[in-house]
C-alpha cells in the first residue's frame, strides 16, 4: 500500500530523508532519554498511595515511524496550490518522538495519574494537558477518552547528552518535550486495534464506511463498560466502608441510613411505596444493633439464602419480611419475646407467624 513517503515529490522528499536521517543517528541517545523518563515514571507511581496502574511503558518512536509521520502533508493554503510538508521541522513541533503510557483501570483513575505527573514539578513542567476525543463527548457522538500530557524534562542528564550529540554547538539545558498518554485498559486496547487500521493502512483502496461505524459501535460499548466497572467499583468501595468499625460503620442505624444500607446491598429487594422504614429501625434496636457494621454482618448473602430455602417463601418477600426472618434465623425465640404481642395478648397474630416460621427454621436446620 502506498505511504506517506511515495505521495512526495522530489523536493518534499530530500527535506524529509535529511531529517531521517538525523533522526536515525540521534536515536540511541533518545533511547536513554526513555528509558530514564520510564524509570521516574514508575518511581513515582511505585510510591503514590492513591493510585496503582495497570501498567506503565514506554517508546522511542521507530525510524519508520518518524519518516511516515514526517511526511505528511497539509492540504494546499491556497486554491490550486501545492501541498506542503505537515512537520517541516520535526525535531521542534513533534512531542511524541518519546511516548510514555499510563495504562489504568478505571476513567476516574486518569484524572487523578494526570495530576500526580502534574505535582512533579521538580522533574516535569507540564506544557499541555487535553482529553482526546472531549469534542466527541459535547458533540454527542463517540470517540475514546485518553488524558495527553505534553511534559518537558528539568535538568535532565540523559536529554543533555542527547542535546549533546544532537547539536554539540548548542548548549545542553536538559530540557525535552515528550508525550504521556493516561488511558484505560478499555481504551488502550480499542485505540491500539484503530490505530492499526486507520493509521497504518491509510490507502484509500482499503477502506469502507463500515469501518467507521463498527468504531464508533465499539467506542459506544466499550464507554458503557467503563461506566459499569466504576459503578461496580464504587458500590464495593462505599460497601467496604460499612464494615469499618471505626469509621462509616460506626454510624447509627436510624431509618434513613437503614435504608441506603439496603438499597446498596440488596437494590433488587426493595420497597415498592412505603418509604418509611422506621420499622426497620425499631426491629434492628430491639436486639441492640445500632451500628452500621451491624446490620451489614445481618445481611450476610449465605444467611439470605439459608433463610430463603428454610421458609420456601411463597411469594419473593419485601424488605420487611426478609429482615424479620433474618432476625428470627438468627435470634431465634428471643426474636419473637421482643417483637410479638405478649403471650397473654388476643388475638396475636404476630407472635403466632413468627412461631410458625421458626419451627421451619428448625426443621430445616435439622435436614
Amino acid at each position: 500500500m502506498a505511504s506517506n513517503y511515495d505521495r512526495l515529490d522530489a523536493g518534499q522528499r530530500a527535506l524529509v530523508d535529511a531529517s531521517v536521517e538525523t533522526y536515525a543517528r540521534v536515536r540511541p541517545a533518545l533511547k536513554n532519554v526513555t528509558s530514564g523518563v520510564l524509570w521516574t515514571f514508575r518511581e513515582i507511581f511505585e510510591d503514590a498511595e492513591e493510585i496503582e496502574p495497570l501498567f506503565i511503558t514506554a517508546r522511542t518512536k521507530t525510524v519508520e515511524s518518524f519518516r511516515e509521520k514526517i511526511s505528511r502533508l497539509d492540504p494546499p493554503a491556497e486554491p490550486g496550490g501545492e501541498p506542503t510538508l505537515k512537520f517541516p521541522d520535526p525535531f521542534r513541533t513533534l512531542n511524541d518522538m518519546v511516548g510514555v503510557r499510563v495504562i489504568t483501570k478505571l476513567p476516574g483513575d486518569n484524572a487523578v495519574a494526570a495530576n500526580l505527573i502534574k505535582r512533579q514539578r521538580d522533574i516535569f513542567d507540564c506544557r499541555g494537558d487535553r482529553e482526546k476525543a472531549i469534542g466527541s463527548i459535547e458533540s454527542g457522538t463517540y470517540g475514546y477518552s485518553s488524558r495527553h500530557l505534553i511534559l518537558r524534562t528539568l535538568q535532565n542528564d540523559a536529554v543533555k547528552e542527547y542535546q549533546a550529540i544532537f547539536n554539540p554547538e548548542l548548549p545542553a539545558n536538559g530540557s525535552y518535550f515528550f508525550e504521556c498518554q493516561i488511558r484505560t485498559i478499555f481504551a488502550h486496547a480499542w485505540s491500539e486495534i484503530e490505530h492499526d487500521i486507520r493509521f497504518k493502512s491509510q490507502d484509500p483502496r482499503a477502506w469502507s464506511p463500515q469501518f467507521d461505524r463498527q468504531f464508533t459501535a465499539t467506542a459506544a460499548m466499550l464507554e458503557v463498560v467503563e461506566k459499569e466497572f466504576a459503578d461496580l467499583h464504587e458500590r464495593y468501595e462505599k460497601v467496604r466502608s460499612f464494615w469499618d468499625q471505626d469509621g462509616e460503620g460506626s454510624q447509627p442505624l436510624n431509618p434513613d441510613r437503614i435504608r441506603d444500607v439496603w438499597q446498596t446491598l440488596l437494590p433488587h429487594v426493595d420497597r415498592k411505596v412505603d418509604d418509611d422504614w422506621g420499622w426497620a429501625a425499631e426491629l434492628v434496636a430491639a436486639h441492640g444493633l445500632t451500628e452500621t457494621w451491624q446490620l451489614v454482618e445481618l445481611l450476610d448473602a449465605e444467611r439470605i439464602t439459608d433463610v430463603r430455602k428454610a421458609l420456601d417463601h411463597r411469594y419473593s418477600p419485601g424488605p420487611d419480611r426478609l429482615l424479620d426472618d433474618l432476625l428470627l434465623w438468627r435470634f431465634g425465640r428471643e426474636h419473637i419475646e421482643l417483637t410479638a404481642e405478649a403471650a397473654d395478648a388476643a388475638p396475636h397474630p404476630r407472635r403466632d407467624s413468627l412461631q410458625r416460621r421458626l419451627r421451619q427454621i428448625e426443621r430445616f436446620r435439622l435436614a
